[in-house]
Parts: structure tokens; C-alpha cells; sequence
């Protein structure tokens, strides 16, 4: 009779110990926890950093910060020169709108004022492609200069048959160094020094365009143009449908006697003064959700302001107060060439007015309850004669501006100008 088989013994578990000496099953999570760690550390490459927890981040010298926050005051300026050109370009314009939009929107989110400057550091690279071009092609500008003036004096001559082939050598050149700067990222100091050694061997690097592709698609991927078009296009309708009815009226007041004149004007300046309480609100709230809808939920916007009074108040003065100066730029016509130039004070004059709208919904988001009665008073008091002060400054807009009573349409406060009247 055989013997039953001996059990077989196996080593008992050597106790895994973690860096506050308890076993795994003590940890929160158990045993599963461990696993998933355990996994994630074969994915990942060894090393031997004391704390694997705590990412090595590389400090930053002073100049770097420096030269980090010129960067970004610069895109800053090429953004808000940006927006301005897409505002005179009609169609182009609801990205302008959008962008604007999608300010509100985001500092409503997150209710950082920081926030609220977004794409600074893309439209950094477009403002430093832009200057670097426009620095490099000075010497074919010059050439070209020369050749022309060789022309007139000796047509077909030897000189100008030189200067003309000079030309085409700089021209060259010039385009070699604009790709040249572009493919090392396109920043200014790439345009003021090729470095040409660096350029010598990029050239014998195989598969030097393989990326190129990817990093340009992948730029303009991120510029999110479609998503403002339509956010824009969107709080424009919305706008409109706000707007058509006051402005309505009082672009048919100007058209009647005196007396009913003045009736009818009364009738579309109430209108439009509760229209200017609520609608840079109703945007703000529409650019958080990304909801039409969001538009016209008056009610909200009301609860909302229950539980952040004040606030309501300050970016409604901020908003129809910055509103007010573009009004004066109108008396006379602006020349073709200069379109842009009220845009751009249109944006950096409304820009903030948005971050602080969207600031104000912040606010009214991270209070439960509304507000002592005492300040949701103040800011009912407070807010009715900034809107009845912005309504009498669009009531006397036809008698100042150039276009006339066409330039009620132009409401700065929630639209984006355009070269002869505003959207």
C-alpha cells in the first residue's frame, strides 16, 4: 500500500512592508490597490528618485521667468489684435464674439481670473510669426526698391539686370530662412539668428518633415476656431432676439412725429434698459453651459443674482461703462484703412467687462443661499441708473454718430463691431 503523497510546502510570504511599514491589506484599497500600482510601475522606467510620488519639476532661472513673461504679455497684445481683425471680416466676426463668449464662459466655470485669458501663448507664436516675417523681408523690400529704380534709369542696363538677380537670390533666401524658423518653432529670436550650423545639419537628418505635418495640424487643431464660430453664431441669434424688439422701437421712433416720437421712444428705452441688466448675464450663462436655451432662462439668471448681488452690479457697471467711450468714436466716419483701430479698442475695452461677467456667475455658483437683504437692496438701487444711463447714451446715439439712426444696431456692450455697422 503506497503512501499518500507529502503535501507540498511552499516558503511562506515574505510580508511586503510599504514606506509607512503596513502591509498592503491595511491600506486603503487592499490588496487591489497594490496591484494597480504594481502594474503601473512595470510600465514605467526605473529610477531612483527618493519619493516616486512627487514629480521632479525643473526650476526656472530668473532670466527664464523673464523672458517667460514677456512672452506672454506679447501674446497677449497679438491676441487682442487678433480678435480685433477677426471683428471687422464679416462672418469672420462671430469668432470674435465667440472668443469673448468663451471668456465669460470659462471664468464662470472655474471663477479664476487667469483663466479667462485663453490661447495666449498660440496667438504669442502667430504675433512672433507675423513679426519675424515681417522683420526678414526688409532686405528683398530694399532690393526690390533698388531694382525698380535701376529700371527707370536704364531699363535692361547691366546694373539692373544685377540688381534684379540679387533680388532673386534674397528672395530665396528669405523664404529659406522663414521655413527655417518656423520648423524650430517660429518665435522671434528664431527669425533674428538662423543658426546656420544647426541649419547645416538638420538638412542631412532623415525624415526631418515627418513631424512637421503633425505639429502644424496639431496647431491649428487647438486654435478651436470651429467651436467659437459656432458659440459666436449662437450668442449672436440669441442676442438678437434680445435686442430686435427695443431697438426696434426706437429705430421706428426716429421716423415719427414729435409726439408719438417721444412715446414710442419711452416704450423701447424700457425695453432696452431691462434688456442691458440681463443680457450680459444671459450670456455668461449661456457661454458656461453651452446651452441655447440658456439664453432666455431669465429666472436663473435672477437666482443667481439673489446670491451674488454686489458682484452683478460691478460687472454691470464695468460692462456699460466700457461701452459708453466706443460711442464717441462714431461722430465721424473712420477711414477704410484704419477700420481696425476701433476694434481693437472694442476689445480691449469690452475684454475685461466678460471676465468679470463670467467672475460674477462664479460667485452666484459657489453661494447656496441668496444674500442678506440688505446688499441684494444696494445692488437693485445701484443697478437702475447705470442702465438708465447706458439707455439715454444709446437714446442720443443717431443725433452724434455718423451713420445716423442705423447706429442703434450697433450695440457694443453684446455684439462685435464691423467695418460700417456693428452685427
Amino acid at each position: 500500500m503506497s503512501e499518500p503523497p507529502l503535501p507540498t510546502l511552499m516558503p511562506p510570504a515574505l510580508p511586503v512592508v510599504t514606506e509607512a511599514g503596513l502591509a498592503p491589506s491595511a491600506l486603503p484599497g487592499g490588496p487591489d490597490r497594490l496591484k494597480a500600482g504594481l502594474q503601473y510601475a512595470l510600465s514605467v522606467e526605473p529610477h531612483y528618485s527618493p519619493n516616486p510620488t512627487v514629480l521632479v519639476v525643473e526650476k526656472r532661472g530668473f532670466f527664464q521667468k523673464v523672458g517667460s513673461g514677456l512672452d506672454w504679455l506679447f501674446g497677449l497684445a497679438a491676441l487682442l489684435v487678433l480678435v480685433a481683425a477677426c471683428s471687422v471680416i464679416p462672418v469672420l466676426n462671430f469668432l470674435s464674439l465667440g472668443y469673448l463668449l468663451n471668456v465669460s464662459g470659462t471664468v464662470a466655470r472655474t471663477g479664476r481670473f487667469r483663466d479667462g485669458f485663453i490661447g495666449v501663448r498660440k496667438a504669442a507664436v502667430l504675433g512672433s510669426l507675423a513679426a519675424g516675417v515681417w522683420i526678414v523681408v526688409w532686405p528683398a523690400r530694399l532690393l526690390s526698391t533698388m531694382w525698380k529704380d535701376a529700371e527707370l534709369i536704364a531699363p535692361g542696363s547691366g546694373i539692373a539686370q544685377g540688381w534684379h538677380a540679387g533680388l532673386i537670390v534674397v528672395i530665396v533666401l528669405t523664404l529659406a530662412h522663414i521655413v527655417w524658423a518656423c520648423v524650430r518653432g517660429g518665435k522671434l529670436r528664431h527669425f533674428l539668428w538662423p543658426q546656420p550650423l544647426r541649419f547645416k545639419r538638420w538638412l542631412s537628418t532623415p525624415g526631418k518633415f515627418d513631424n512637421l505635418q503633425g505639429m502644424i495640424t496639431g496647431y491649428i487643431i487647438g486654435l478651436r476656431l470651429p467651436f467659437y464660430f459656432w458659440l459666436g453664431l449662437r450668442g449672436f441669434v440669441g442676442a438678437l432676439v434680445w435686442l430686435i424688439v427695443p431697438v426696434g422701437i426706437l429705430l421706428g421712433a426716429t421716423r415719427l412725429p414729435v409726439g408719438g416720437s417721444v412715446l414710442l421712444s419711452l416704450l423701447g428705452g424700457v425695453l432696452l434698459l431691462v434688456v442691458a441688466i440681463h443680457l450680459p448675464f444671459l450670456q455668461a450663462h449661456f457661454a458656461q453651459t453651452d446651452r441655447f436655451s440658456a439664453l432666455f432662462e431669465l429666472r436663473e439668471v435672477r437666482r443667481s443674482f439673489l446670491r451674488a448681488p454686489l458682484a452683478f452690479w460691478f460687472a454691470l457697471l464695468i460692462t456699460l461703462l466700457f461701452a459708453v467711450p466706443l460711442y464717441l468714436l462714431k461722430i465721424e466716419l473712420t477711414p477704410r484703412e484704419l477700420a481696425w483701430l476701433p476694434s481693437l479698442l472694442f476689445v480691449i475695452f469690452i475684454f475685461p467687462a466678460r471676465v468679470l461677467t463670467g467672475w460674477a456667475m462664479s460667485r452666484a455658483t459657489r453661494h447656496e443661499q441668496p444674500r442678506h437683504w440688505f446688499p441684494r437692496w444696494m445692488a437693485r438701487l445701484g443697478i437702475v441708473p447705470v442702465a438708465l444711463a447706458y439707455t439715454l447714451v444709446v437714446y442720443f446715439t443717431p443725433y452724434l454718430s455718423w451713420n445716423g439712426a442705423w447706429s442703434l444696431l450697433e450695440q457694443h456692450a453684446f455684439l462685435v463691431p464691423a467695418p460700417l455697422m456693428a452685427l
